[in-house]
């Protein structure tokens, strides 16, 4: 009798929230890693910089029978040089986790948001090229192409009006997605 191999189980249900805990942490460094230094080859080793000492990371949670099991989804937000201004970079999603329509939007969701609750009135970032279909569905303006690392970006800008605040982050929220066909 010839077996079927197993496929890994993909959690249909996540938690985003804000990486408090070291495991978190390092989660989403290992994940970032994956992703822009393996992955893309945008970075040589580790895509750590300056901007990780002051970042909040949030992360998304695979769900294992109740529990935060593994992180499979980054992103990171921090302050601009002009007041009230916010960015998000390194968003990420685990390869497993890519075909689960919802979990980079929660993900940009959470950062937008808790940004607006910190008093953000502008809320940036630099958005690869391949991505900006996504972004302009979250209701999100490109104000122009750009290279960064060597690779095609846009510069764009989140419509805040879209994003209710969110107080706590820490928290987070419980998002379920599905399976893209």
């Amino acid at each position: 009798m010839m077996f079927e191999p197993v496929q890994p189980y993909i959690s249909p249900q996540h938690r985003v929230k804000f990486a408090i805990w070291p495991w978190e942490c390092e989660g989403a460094a290992r994940l970032r890693r994956a992703v822009f230094c393996d992955e893309q080859g945008i970075f040589d080793g580790d895509d750590r910089d300056a901007i990780d000492d002051r970042a909040v990371t949030i992360v998304a949670l695979s769900d294992q029978c109740g529990w935060d099991d593994e992180v499979v989804g980054t992103v990171r937000i921090h302050t601009g040089d002009a007041p009230g201004e916010w960015w998000g970079s390194r968003l990420a999603v685990c390869k497993a986790y890519r075909r689960q329509a919802g979990l980079g939007t929660s993900l940009i969701r959470l950062a937008v948001s808790s940004a607006h609750a910190q008093g953000a009135t502008r809320f940036l970032a630099n958005v690869q090229s391949r991505n900006v279909l996504l972004f302009q569905r979250l209701h999100w303006i490109s104000l122009g192409e750009t290279s960064f690392h060597g690779h095609p970006h846009h510069h764009m800008q989140a419509d805040l009006s879209f994003y209710p605040p969110i107080a706590d982050g820490a928290a987070g929220f419980v998002t379920r997605t599905a399976e893209i066909a």
